[in-house]
């Protein structure tokens, strides 16, 4: 029965930074060890504290203002994917993202930090010396 329970483990490995442009579409990376199959598990991401995306048992729950907006890649679930898609990127989307993801007993979490990436307006301190 150990063995089983072994068998049964898996980590979670994610980015610590994604970077994304405005109004365009972006993948939060989140990934199970070994390629071990997400199918029959729970999968919630979160923004700092709100539940945005839950899959279970097949079925989606997703946050009002995230709907239509977030999804995983469900063909990739059995190979250990729980990667979250983001469309419409928005600056108000930007912050800390936790990827959570329960097995019977055992419950993994990995998080990233999503932030816009410089554009035209970028927020780069500029420094002037006077001579």
């Amino acid at each position: 029965m150990a063995e089983s329970r072994v068998h049964n483990q898996f980590k979670l490995t994610s980015e610590d930074y994604v970077r994304a442009d405005v109004g365009k579409k972006v993948t939060l990376p989140c990934h199970l060890s070994s390629g071990t199959s997400a199918v029959a598990m729970t999968i919630r991401w979160f923004k700092e504290t709100e539940c945005i995306y839950l899959y279970k048992n097949g079925q989606v729950t997703e946050r009002s203002d995230y709907e239509g907006r977030v999804s995983l890649i469900t063909q990739e679930l059995e190979r250990g994917n729980v990667s979250l898609r983001l469309r419409d990127f928005r600056e108000s989307d930007t912050g800390d993202y936790i990827c959570q993801v329960i097995h019977g007993e055992q419950k993994e979490e990995a998080g990233a930090f999503l932030w816009v990436r410089g554009g035209k307006c970028s927020r780069t301190p500029v420094m002037f010396l006077n001579t």
